[in-house]
């Protein structure tokens, strides 16, 4: 029996897909603007690099552009 009220799993999981990325979206566009040691112009290309590449931007910024702060 299909509800067509009831939505199917991969609805549900799609929506949570969406959620993660735009919330990875927007902690990456905060980290960089945070970021002290970034210069204006690098600044610049990282959130250019995050807005047109909605998954992999967010994920390279993570990996290679964000620097552990100093304690």
């Amino acid at each position: 029996m299909n509800n067509p009220l009831i939505p199917a799993f991969y609805d549900i999981a799609w929506s949570g897909v969406v959620v993660v990325m735009l919330v990875a979206l927007v902690v990456a566009l905060v980290q960089i603007r945070r970021a002290p040691s970034l210069s204006s112009t690098a600044r610049a290309i990282w959130v250019l690099i995050v807005l047109f590449a909605p998954i992999a931007g967010p994920v390279i910024w993570f990996l290679v552009g964000r620097r552990p702060q100093p304690e």
